[in-house]
């Protein structure tokens, strides 16, 4: 019997959107039991699936256990799987998988720290990302220079940028010292850089910024710099069920009975900048 939709299994695995996948296929990209596939064609166990050449190891969905890690990502690491310039990457410290890959679920700048989302559920992972399901982020901010009322309510009202408008959803001033302060913003959006821009808009500078939370999943207190947390069932199901995907049934291949934070060592890594910030981190976002 053939399980699912062949466009649907490759967004899956993690290799794109749906539509995207579809582009793949009528492009002749992909293969399954040495026929050139075609939309609608439908895949199950033991079908040999290729895409460019490369095979795949396909998994029917109820068979394969859906995971979620939060990682605290550092300054200094980037937001790829590999970096031309050496440069450490986020998916260094990530624990390895068995047929099966990570999916970074949004992105941080090299100079941004705080919670990214990691899943072995493509679909998952393209839904959470999407503009259209308008996922809340929320970050803390220390922005350099002074934030009168009136750059507040611009900032809420939106601005635009060079790729169009933006604007935070809310905007909290949290403490701080001098032209230094703290701020938490809110927003539905994943642009590249979009905190730092809209702040940059009004003439100030952005000097920190971390990530506290990625819809229903708050970067917790406990987790340090370069650690990563993997979700259990409830905390998953609760992820998924903003996007409108289905918790999995079944049993022990499904999930987690807690919550459980990996100390997964590896050889060192290149020295990086950031880790002796978690205490302050803390400090700014208790105040």
């Amino acid at each position: 019997m053939k399980d699912e939709k062949l466009q649907k299994a490759l967004a899956r695995l993690g290799l794109g959107s749906r539509r995207q996948m579809e582009d793949v296929i009528r492009e002749g990209r992909v293969s399954v039991n040495g026929t050139v596939a075609t939309i609608g064609d439908r895949v199950g166990q033991g079908d040999e699936i290729r895409v460019d050449g490369r095979l795949l190891r396909y998994t029917a969905e109820n068979e394969k256990r859906r995971r979620i890690l939060m990682y605290y990502k550092p300054e200094g690491e980037i937001c790829s799987a590999h970096d031309p310039e050496g440069r450490p990457t986020v998916f260094e410290r990530l624990p390895p998988l068995n047929h099966d890959r990570w999916v970074m679920v949004g992105r941080l700048d090299i100079n941004s720290t705080g919670l990214l989302l990691f899943t072995n559920d493509g679909e998952l992972a393209h839904r959470l990302m999407h503009p259209s399901n308008e996922i809340e982020r929320e970050y803390a901010v220390r922005v350099m220079g002074e934030v009168t009322p009136e750059i507040i309510l611009n900032l809420k009202r939106g601005v635009m940028l060079e790729d169009g408008m933006a604007q935070f959803d809310d905007i909290v001033e949290k403490g701080g010292e001098g032209i230094n302060k703290w701020y938490q913003v809110k927003l539905k959006e994943g642009r590249n850089r979009e905190v730092r821009r809209l702040f940059e808009s009004q003439g100030l500078k952005v000097s920190r910024l971390l990530r506290i939370r990625y819809g229903s999943v708050s970067l917790p207190r406990e987790l340090r710099t370069g650690r990563y947390l993997e979700l259990d069932r409830r905390e998953i199901d609760t992820l998924a069920g903003l996007v409108n995907i289905r918790p999995r049934q079944g049993t022990g291949l499904y999930g987690i009975a807690k919550r459980r934070q990996e100390r997964f060592e590896k050889k060192p890594l290149k020295a990086r900048r950031g880790g002796h910030h978690l205490r302050r981190d803390k400090e700014k976002r208790s105040s």
